[in-house]
């Protein structure tokens, strides 16, 4: 049970005054949470910028785009004309050093005569932009009189916003929070507090919400550090409580004599690659040494992943004992499945799937099967975790993707067996800052080339300006019998971005091409979508145009063309991996990049780099030194994958002290026994990786 002095920071936002429940809807959509937000969620929206009014300039010093707080004269009111609502309504003011127009768009006259009085001093405060040669500022985020700006904060933060809600009402909830923040026993080590300089966690969160000094938040300052320490070791904790119950000694071990591996290897088409063989060899190492293997394997679109995996899972079955493979969707356990099957069939290995779709006779028939040993590997997505799903003896659980599954999805895997040993997938190769902060000290091989036989894809960046030429080209591919895929970031049209979708661009194409083109996003039926994908490799279709949906999974070899429009919108790990798609086969293949002008400094630089690397290891390191930003393993749109606070160009040093606090943690007081111990609960619970509490001292 959460510790009660935590209660408070748990209560919903909706206890605040003022927040009802369109407010409730629209924190809901800024917190990524799909029920209300709690205060913590709130508090952990940490701010982007900072507004300083100590400088208070004369509108002949006003710096165009920046915050500015000035006082002057109202001059005159200008409503907009009769039948021109759309108009904004214009208040005319003046120092004695020049002009400035307040603007705002539906402002309400008698509001604005009341806040705004002709003849009356006033502080305003906001962005000031030139229009037609006049200082402007649209819609003033401060309005006061004298006796208003003297209870003014000076310095006050601004925060990342969704539509509808206005930085008022979150900074007002903001305000009421802080004071319900208890105060909570230190779980920082004292030689860690002192040698790192850290605050305390209650005085970093006020100092960053209600900062006295700019540099209180500072992303790299001392309260932005702290807090980013202690998610990071709130973190490293919970990995290493699971690491610790998987390296528990294991019984029987899992290495067995080769003989399933050897019928595998000899039915390959190719040779393995080098890394591959020293992959191989790792994991037989690990399955036979007298603790559990926890191996991260990581490799490139196309390293060879699946063959490793299968190839490990045959060493359980040559010992009488199962393996599963659980992937994040469908789409991709279907791949994995006409991957290993030809392979597992020439061996003599029994594989089977088991997802949502299979059901009534045909998944009780599967259920059985597992249970009798019947099955030597089953492949999967979260179906493999229901409590129905009972293996006889399994050994080995191989989690692809793993950043799409938390603690308790991995730990329900491997709960299905006795010491059963751990092999995580990645196709996204990752740097080594986010491999020590999201998979521990986790053992890692690498599978740096490709197999045999894989083409290099000619990648060019091309402007929208261009699109009919881009038409052409795909005109005359089709007309040769070639397979391209056209991918867009969007299903249906959308009125907040300026993007073609799926949709309208396969009606665009269809009416060029005919029934040359297929369709295919996430948000049709698996039925549909499994139709559109068959009659694209079987040439029925030619042009398939396609959502991200198609980013892993989907092995099409005679594919050799794709164009990726709004390629500016994908983040570079994403466009690596959806490129991943083409130069499967024997022939020469083309990515198109379609970018529309003008490209942000960032933009440029990413399309640069894909343009000039298909190394997907140098793709991670560039997508991190570029975007700052979770990104790299697909999943958060800022911070460090799975984190909310740390941000990995400001904190990438605290990650290793936290991992040496959490190693001397496990080694001094695996028990989380007394005061200290007390607190390192709270922590956990604070930051929700209270999952594996229950570990402590497992075993």
């Amino acid at each position: 049970m959460r510790p009660p002095l935590l209660n408070p920071l748990f209560a919903p936002v909706t206890s605040l005054g003022g927040v009802g429940p369109k407010q409730d809807k629209l924190f809901r959509y800024l917190l990524d949470r799909s029920e209300t937000p709690r205060l913590i969620d709130l508090l952990f929206h940490l701010p982007s910028a900072v507004v300083d009014r100590r400088a208070q300039p004369k509108l002949r010093d006003v710096v165009p785009g920046s915050v500015a707080t000035v006082e002057v004269t109202i001059d005159r009111h200008r409503a907009p004309p009769r039948g021109r609502s759309r108009a904004p309504y214009l208040v005319y003011a003046s120092d004695d050093t020049g002009d400035i127009v307040l603007t705002y768009f539906h402002g309400y006259a008698n509001h604005l005569e009341k806040l705004l009085p002709v003849g009356s001093k006033r502080f305003v405060s906001g962005v000031v932009q030139m229009f037609d040669g006049t200082p402007q500022m649209v819609h003033p985020d401060r309005v006061v009189d004298a006796e208003g700006f003297k209870k003014l904060p000076l310095i006050e933060p601004v925060y990342p916003l969704t539509e509808g809600l206005a930085l008022g009402s979150l900074r007002r909830a903001v305000t009421q929070a802080l004071p319900k923040i208890p105060e909570l026993p230190e779980w920082i080590a004292p030689d860690v507090i002192r040698r790192a300089r850290l605050p305390g966690f209650g005085e970093a969160l006020h100092h960053v919400h209600a900062p006295s000094e700019l540099g209180d938040i500072l992303i790299d300052g001392p309260f932005w550090r702290r807090l980013a320490y202690d998610e990071l070791l709130a973190g490293q904790l919970a990995l290493a409580l699971v690491r610790a119950q998987l390296r528990r000694p294991a019984g029987s071990r899992n290495a067995g004599d080769g003989h399933i591996r050897r019928k595998i290897i000899d039915a390959l088409p190719y040779a393995l690659t080098k890394s591959q063989q020293q992959a191989l060899a790792a994991i037989a190492k690990d399955l036979a040494e007298p603790v559990r293997m926890l191996r991260l394997l990581q490799g490139d679109v196309g390293s060879g992943k699946t063959v490793v995996a299968l190839l490990a899972a045959a060493a359980a079955a040559e010992t009488g004992k199962q393996s599963a493979l659980m992937a994040p969707t469908e789409i991709l356990a279907r791949q994995h499945l006409r991957t290993i099957s030809p392979l597992a069939d020439a061996a003599g290995m029994r594989v089977a799937i088991l997802t949502g779709r299979e059901k009534g006779k045909e998944r009780a028939d599967i259920l059985a099967r597992l249970a009798d040993g019947e099955i030597d590997l089953l492949i999967g997505t979260h179906a493999l975790i229901e409590a129905p799903v009972v293996f006889k003896d399994l050994a080995l659980a191989v989690i692809d993707e793993q950043h799409r599954f938390g603690v308790r999805e991995r730990l329900a895997l491997t709960d299905k067996g006795g010491a059963v040993d751990v092999l995580v997938l990645s196709a996204t190769p990752i740097p080594r800052t986010l491999v020590l902060t999201y998979f521990g000290d986790m053992d890692v091989s690498e599978l740096r080339e490709k197999p045999a036989g894989r083409q290099p894809v000619d990648t060019r960046v091309v402007p929208m300006s261009r699109l009919g030429e881009v038409f052409d080209a795909v005109g005359r591919a089709l007309d040769a019998g070639k397979l391209v895929y056209w991918i867009c970031p969007l299903v249906d049209e959308s009125d907040k971005v300026d993007l073609t979708d799926a949709e309208q661009r396969f009606a665009t194409l269809s009416e060029r091409f005919g029934s040359r083109v297929g369709l295919v996003h996430g948000e049709m039926r698996s039925a549909d979508k499994d139709r559109a994908m068959a009659e694209f490799a079987a040439h029925e279709t030619g042009l398939l145009v396609a959502t991200t949906v198609i980013e892993v999974g989907v092995d099409v070899p005679a594919a050799s063309i794709m164009v990726i429009e709004n390629a500016e919108r994908f983040g570079l790990a994403q466009l690596h991996q959806l490129r991943g798609r083409i130069g499967r086969g024997a022939e020469a293949s083309t990515c198109l990049l379609l970018y529309r002008e003008p490209l942000s400094a960032t933009s440029e630089a990413r399309l640069k780099v894909i343009r000039e690397t298909t190394d997907g290891f140098r793709i991670a390191e560039e997508d991190l030194r570029l975007r700052g930003e979770g990104e790299v393993l697909g999943t958060r749109q800022s911070g460090l994958p799975g984190y909310r606070l740390a941000r990995p160009e400001a904190h990438a040093q605290l990650i290793a002290q936290a991992r040496e606090e959490a190693v001397a943690i496990m080694r001094d007081n695996p028990q989380f026994a007394g005061k200290r111990g007390e607190a390192l609960r709270m922590l956990l619970y604070l930051f929700e990786k209270d999952e594996a509490l229950p570990l402590i001292g497992a075993g």
